[in-house]
């Protein structure tokens, strides 16, 4: 979903990230709010004025996000979810989390604590809005709260969709699944609605640029396809872990992974395993026991000549704990450290003991094959 990523600061202990496409959207809401908004709802201020209210604005709205998503992450922590952070993105925020609730309940809570916290916020403004206007406040500021007030309630509104992923449908999702017990179901219904919305909206987006309206018909084109993307990635992923989840890793993985001597030559390292077996790093193993790790760019920094005269051992080193699991691990914890930790592999070792490799590849392998077979005992029902 993300792309190179910013860490501005830590709130409440939740690392808050800004995406680099956030910028774009910075920049884009500045201008609409500086050129558009403002001077169509205050007349005769200087263009300086106008530009320094709509830099205002995109920060407000900034904040707003966070405020909303930190809601979210509160009521996570609460319940013992783990959040990664917040990563505020091209279409909003949000909470990253490394595993769904466990129930029903705490989805619920989850899901509606962001829509009341934008509109307690925009409560909030709307009432130093009407102070500010007894009170004769400048007309910028008092312009610049307004526009708060107006878009923590669309937030909220938005928000309250019932098109999952939108918080709304999660609100949905949780009702289905306490009503019939099943998350799947619950979600794949919640994940339909959601992909039929963003079908509307790319409709709509359609039908604006027709019209002539440009930003607005490409902006709901975008947040269409996103919305019906995630819609349909967001039901794989409860299939994924409904499917993974609760077998070991042990029973995944292949037996027997490739490794290496420590004795092994350098040259030989590269012509007969990474020219073969196109892996970039190889578990070292002496006697049975796994004693090390070798990769590509140890071998890289070398001169050529030095690689006929050195031996695996001498470059080797400790073996970095976010390529290693257990053969007990949860496939899906798996799964999900080879997301966390951007790899397609991961050496399995049991104490001392290599015993295993599972990839990528093995973990989709068997989620088709679980698939099939259970589309085949459907029909046969």
């Amino acid at each position: 979903m993300f792309g190179k990523r910013i860490t501005l600061f830590k709130l409440f202990g939740f690392a808050v990230r800004i995406d680099v496409s956030w910028g774009v959207v910075a920049v884009l809401i500045t201008w609409s709010l500086a050129e558009g908004f403002f001077p169509l709802q205050h007349r005769d201020f200087s263009t300086l004025t106008y530009w320094l209210m709509g830099g205002t604005g995109a920060l407000g709205l900034f904040a707003s996000i966070i405020f909303h998503e930190m809601s979210h992450s509160l009521v996570a922590r609460r319940y013992d979810l783990p959040i990664k952070g917040i990563t505020l993105f091209i279409f909003g925020g949000v909470a990253e989390m490394d595993d769904e609730p466990e129930r029903p309940k705490v989805e619920f809570l989850m899901a509606i604590a962001g829509p009341i916290s934008s509109l307690l916020l925009g409560a909030g403004f709307y009432l130093a809005f009407l102070l500010g206007g007894r009170s004769g406040w400048p007309q910028p500021i008092n312009g610049v709260i307004g526009y708060l007030s107006l878009i923590n309630f669309f937030l909220a509104a938005f928000n309250l969709i019932p098109a999952f992923p939108l918080d709304g449908g999660r609100v949905l999702r949780s009702l289905l699944w306490g009503w019939k017990k099943d998350i799947q179901w619950a979600t794949r219904i919640a994940s339909m609605l959601g992909s039929g919305f963003g079908l509307l909206l790319l409709f709509l987006g359609g039908v604006n640029l027709l019209q002539g309206n440009g930003v607005g018909g490409i902006w709901q084109f975008l947040i269409g396809l996103f919305l019906r993307n995630a819609a349909k990635m967001s039901y794989q992923q409860v299939v994924m872990r409904k499917t993974l989840g609760g077998e070991p890793v042990g029973r995944l993985m292949r037996p027997d992974p490739i490794a290496v001597s420590p004795f092994t030559s350098l040259e030989r390292l590269v012509e007969d395993y990474l020219y073969r077996y196109h892996f970039k790093t190889f578990p070292v193993v002496q006697d049975g026991k796994l004693v090390g790790c070798i990769d590509l760019e140890q071998i890289k920094a070398l001169p050529r000549p030095e690689w006929g005269r050195l031996q695996v051992g001498d470059l080797m080193k400790r073996c970095p704990p976010e390529k290693m699991i257990s053969p007990d691990l949860d496939a899906m914890q798996a799964l999900s450290k080879m997301n966390r930790e951007h790899v397609s592999r991961l050496w399995v070792a049991e104490g001392d003991r290599l015993v295993g490799m599972v990839s990528l590849k093995d973990l989709l392998r068997f989620l088709s094959i679980r698939a099939e077979l259970n589309q085949s005992d459907r029909r046969a029902a």
